[in-house]
């Protein structure tokens, strides 16, 4: 599973993944400042699930009807950088087969999965 991080994504928790072996890119070391849409763009392009703190992508995909490969969306406020790294990347290891095609929100309690518009 590969994944795209976007600029809301601490770079802590971008080299923790890497280090823990998850394929991921990051928006600021490749296209810093794009918009969301071009983010989505991006990541279909390189068929990558996005990984996100910007609750703003639920609206582009799911009221503007904008396609994607999938999101993951952390709401971990309150969480050091640290134990998001952990919790997102148990998430990962636990969920990978149900990333594509789906929209996936990660809370300190809860997981959810929505399908995808198409």
């Amino acid at each position: 599973m590969n994944f795209l991080a976007d600029e809301s994504v601490d770079l802590p928790i971008v080299k923790f993944l890497r280090e823990n072996n998850i394929s991921i890119d990051y928006i600021l070391e490749i296209k810093a400042g794009i918009t969301d849409d071009q983010v989505i763009n991006l990541a279909n392009q390189k068929q990558r699930i996005l990984i996100t703190a910007d609750k703003d992508f639920g609206e582009v995909i799911f009221r503007h009807k904008k396609i994607s490969s999938g999101v993951v969306l952390f709401r971990l406020a309150g969480l050091s950088n640290k134990d998001k790294s952990v919790l997102i990347h148990k998430v990962i290891l636990e969920h990978k087969d149900t990333f594509k095609g789906n929209f996936t929100v990660i809370t300190k309690n809860q997981i959810r999965i929505k399908k995808l518009p198409v």
